[in-house]
């Protein structure tokens, strides 16, 4: 092990001890200890997928790192499940209750950074982890190992499940485990994500749909014979135009963003092909759905416009996350036992640094337990597939403190922490609230059943419809 891993660990190790042991059950500290002997290993996954950092359906190393560990750790693994690769399922024990977590892992294109608070890649132009997916996968891991040993040594019973789940950030691969029944005989489901500060998550996200418009007219050479061409750029333009004519006219809840992918290939040719990937939000699935609608008649229109043919063609969709405040209940008690996280004034410094960069309060990082929040009506902010699992199986999350206060998410600057020990910390933060929480519904049947009760009555009578086109999932090696 390198110096500069083994002085992480150390600090962590003693921080860990300074905290959040009063008031803990022995079964709770089995699992601090757990955590304590296993964070050396998940602080290098976590670095391994961080310098990987593979993107949507490609993480194919990082997801064998994960699976791997999960079986040298006793549990048996299920590799490619749903048609994706890089999708596993990593199972323990036996019996009721059956309570899984989440693992996530892909990186975002384009946002390489190194471990350090001013902006400079490792890689020009490669890949990074800028939204700690890397911290995400492990430390969702270093939970459910803490739990079958708790199970193996005879402590507890029942079954714990991790699920290994790929392209958060593009396609949504849970879309498709939820749709392969994966879920379905989990009676609860814990996840968590990296942030800016930490607290039992009991908001909703946005519900999102992406699909892709072309557009096939006839090339020309554009000086010499324009009249001979029909324009597909001139649809996309039209296309792109209604959409944000359109933007006054939809609810303050909607967003639609857009991204060209090909407009066209040289100036002198009247293009023939044109393409681009839509994206429509809101915070309902039920509010999504008709501005969807007519976002793909305005294709219709434009195609009129410009003579030119078209087609939409549905990439997938998400529904907004179902809410569990019994689950997040449960998490907040952990939270407060555990305390706040603890930081170096070297890692102050670090996180002071990246507000002074990104035009930001240098004021550290964010270390209040806050109250468990109320649950907004119109909460904002982004979309996860977290949420079809949510209507599919009740579901507890966790955000935790990950990088300074106000960084900006997918941005080089989160990449930076999670490359260092503020990630490493909130990692281990997560891993220990998350096992404390999956310990209490193990131990008590009656909060087990607390929770499933409100997903159900919050679920009502809504019939829960993947949406994601026929056929496969759409794997790029599978593409080719």
């Amino acid at each position: 092990m390198n110096k500069r891993l083994t002085l992480v660990v150390l600090i962590l190790f003693v921080t860990s001890f300074s905290y959040g042991q009063k008031g803990l059950s022995k079964n709770k500290k089995a699992l601090l200890t757990s955590i304590q002997k296993h964070q050396t290993a998940l602080i290098k996954i976590s670095d391994e997928i961080w310098s990987l950092a593979e993107t949507a359906f490609e993480e194919t190393q990082s997801s064998e790192i994960l699976a791997s560990y999960a079986e040298k750790q006793g549990f048996k693994v299920e590799r490619g499940v749903a048609e994706m690769p890089t999708a596993f399922v990593a199972t323990y024990g036996s019996g009721s209750p059956v309570i899984s977590i989440l693992g996530e892992f892909d990186a975002l294109p384009g946002i390489s950074q190194k471990a350090q608070p001013t902006k400079n890649p490792l890689i020009e132009g490669g890949n990074g982890h800028g939204c700690g997916h890397n911290l995400f996968g492990a430390g969702s891991l270093g939970a459910a190992v803490a739990i079958k040993e708790l199970i193996q040594s005879g402590k507890i019973k029942g079954t714990v499940k991790f699920f290994g789940t790929p392209s958060e950030e593009k396609f949504f691969g849970k879309i498709w485990m939820v749709n392969a029944g994966l879920w379905d005989d989990v009676d609860v489901n814990i996840s968590w994500h990296p942030s800016a500060k930490t607290e039992a998550d009991v908001q909703s996200s946005l519900a999102l749909i992406d699909f892709k418009v072309e557009f096939y007219g006839q090339a020309a050479h554009a000086a010499a014979d324009p009249w001979n061409g029909r324009s597909a750029s001139d649809a996309l333009e039209l296309y792109t135009s209604g959409i944000n004519y359109y933007r006054e006219h939809v609810k303050p809840t909607v967003r639609m963003h857009y991204h060209i992918q090909d407009g066209g290939q040289v100036v002198n040719v009247v293009p023939d092909y044109a393409r681009l990937w839509v994206r429509v939000r809101d915070t309902k699935r039920s509010g999504m759905m008709p501005v969807y609608e007519r976002v793909k008649e305005m294709a219709k229109g434009a195609a009129i416009m410009a003579n030119v043919d078209y087609k939409v063609s549905l990439i997938s969709g998400i529904y907004e996350v179902l809410v569990n405040r019994e689950g997040g209940k449960i998490m907040q008690q952990n939270l407060e036992l555990l305390g706040p996280i603890q930081y170096t004034n070297e890692e102050i410094a670090f996180g002071k640094k990246i507000q002074e960069v990104t035009n930001k309060e240098q004021v550290g990082m964010d270390i209040t337990i806050k109250p468990l929040q109320e649950t907004r009506e119109n909460p904002g902010g982004g979309s996860t597939d977290v949420g079809d699992v949510s209507w599919n199986v009740a579901n507890i999350n966790l955000v935790v403190t990950t990088a300074p206060k106000d960084t900006p998410w997918h941005s080089w600057a989160v990449v930076a922490c999670g490359g260092m020990s503020i990630g490493h910390k909130g990692m281990l933060h997560a891993s220990k609230a998350m096992s404390m929480t999956m310990l209490d519904l193990f131990e008590n049947p009656d909060l087990v059943q607390k929770v499933k009760a409100e997903y159900k009555k919050r679920k009502g009578s809504t019939v829960y419809k993947a949406i994601i086109p026929e056929g496969p999932p759409p794997i790029p090696s599978q593409k080719k």
